[in-house]
């Protein structure tokens, strides 16, 4: 089993969120773990982009090859783009289609959405949505992280016990709103995919 992961947005969009979701998950599994530190700006509006990948085997590089990340996953939708470069012919790209308008000339929502159809394997979603349906509208990227789940050679429960370790010091509350918010991603994904 080995997993190469391209996570993608912008700052403040939870992708670290995810990164650690991700990792736990892992851990629980016995699986080796390499991640690239975070790229980008870390504030606010800035592109982010980080590398993880998760292997039966110790892992020499933190970096992913270009044409060979197993799946991006990212939670704004012209980011996802900008890494294609890194994606197998046969890999994934999961990604919110809720834009985060940070530059004067943006894309037509249109032309990235066509964009993101030509790609045999794809879960365009509105995450944003899904998550204010589940009555958490701050867990857009655990929607995303849910909705990429199927693609990932971890256990959907070990997602949810992630969950739990990382969230868990904010409250019961707060940990049942992100798991409802991976569940609903994942219900999306399953019903979905090609």
């Amino acid at each position: 089993m080995k997993s190469d992961i391209i996570l993608s947005g912008v700052g403040g969009q939870g992708i670290l969120s995810i990164a650690a979701t991700i990792g736990m998950a892992a851990i629980e599994n016995n699986l080796h773990l390499k991640q690239a530190e975070v790229h980008g700006m870390s504030q606010r509006g800035g592109a982010v982009q980080s590398h993880l990948r998760i292997a039966e085997k110790e892992i020499a590089s933190d970096l992913i090859p270009e044409g060979s990340a197993d799946i991006i996953i990212s939670v704004e939708p012209m980011e996802s783009l900008r890494y294609l470069p890194w994606l197998k012919t046969e890999g994934w790209l999961v990604t919110n289609t809720t834009p985060f308008v940070n530059i004067p000339d943006y894309p037509e929502m249109k032309e990235l959405l066509s964009e993101i159809e030509k790609l045999p394997h794809n879960i365009a979603l509105n995450a944003d949505e899904l998550a204010r349906q589940v009555k958490s509208p701050r867990s857009s990227n655990m929607v995303v992280l849910g909705a990429a789940s199927p693609f990932l050679d971890i256990p959907f429960q070990s997602l949810v016990n992630g969950i739990m370790k990382i969230f868990g010091k904010k409250g019961e509350k707060i940990v049942q709103l992100n798991i409802d918010a991976l569940k609903a991603g994942r219900e999306f994904a399953e019903k979905n995919k090609n």
